[in-house]
């Protein structure tokens, strides 16, 4: 008689048990990645509506985010023409992330170029717009770069005029809690409203001081939001990520399009 206690059993035993689990979540992860890319799709959303200042308390389901993200609308960019392209006519199923590590689909940026840390730029970009009539009122773009830990991710708008900052957020990042994770402390992220990006010369100025803000300087109080304390290397990188995307390389020349009425 075979004894159940023996080594080659227990092994079996095992050698199952883990077999089955392997199959449980790997059933799960298949079934669940459609609702999990949903979610994240949904939350995108809910940034780029709060960046707008469009996000409306209490219901954040994601019925609700959808309901209100029909207020935005969604364009694509050729970033190398700085026009409005119809290139993709599906933009629900456009991932600039993707295009952006195809090098038929973007470009690579040199070392001086890429002060954003991205390494490669997408060729189309998706734009948001809140529209008033056939004009813009607010303009919602999409902008990256590299803090201490992560790439942040998220949105910055723009009011009708193309300076003045409605609003600037991140939805997906990996800085340190209490440090450079404060990008995400609602009281940080309202210094950003009214803030210009650009002086009169049309020079990108907006940015994270070092410090706080002196409100004696007017050239701080318009341009500069406060240093995150203890968090020098992430709040370069915002400002990185500002100048970059808003630069003559990425979302620069659209802008200039946009205010001549020729995109």
């Amino acid at each position: 008689m075979a004894n159940k206690d023996s080594i080659t059993n227990t092994v079996k035993i095992a050698f199952l048990v883990c077999l089955a689990c392997s199959i449980v979540v790997s059933v799960s992860a298949v079934s669940l990645r459609p609702l999990q890319k949903q979610n994240e799709v949904v939350e995108v959303k809910k940034n780029i509506l709060a960046a707008a200042g469009l996000l409306e308390s209490g219901d954040t389901s994601a019925k609700a985010i959808v309901e209100q993200f029909q207020q935005i609308d969604t364009m694509l960019v050729n970033l190398n023409t700085g026009k409005f392209s119809n290139e993709i006519e599906d933009l629900e199923l456009y991932d600039q992330f993707k295009a952006a590590k195809d090098p038929s689909q973007s470009v690579a940026l040199t070392k001086d170029q890429d002060i954003a840390s991205i390494g490669r730029m997408e060729n189309l970009s998706k734009v948001y717009a809140v529209m008033d009539g056939d004009d813009i009122k607010t303009l919602i773009l999409p902008v990256r770069g590299y803090a201490l830990w992560s790439t942040l991710y998220g949105f910055i708008a723009l009011e009708s005029d193309l300076n003045t900052v409605v609003g600037l957020g991140f939805y997906a990042h990996a800085e340190t809690p209490g440090l450079g994770g404060e990008i995400d402390n609602p009281k940080w992220k309202a210094q950003w409203i009214g803030k210009k990006v650009f002086d009169d010369a049309g020079e990108i100025q907006a940015g994270v001081k070092k410090g706080t803000v002196n409100p004696a300087i007017a050239y701080e109080v318009d341009h500069l939001v406060d240093g995150l304390a203890g968090a020098t290397l992430t709040s370069n990188g915002v400002t990185n990520l500002v100048n970059y995307w808003l630069g003559d390389l990425a979302f620069g020349p659209f802008l200039k399009n946009l205010k001549a009425g020729e995109a």
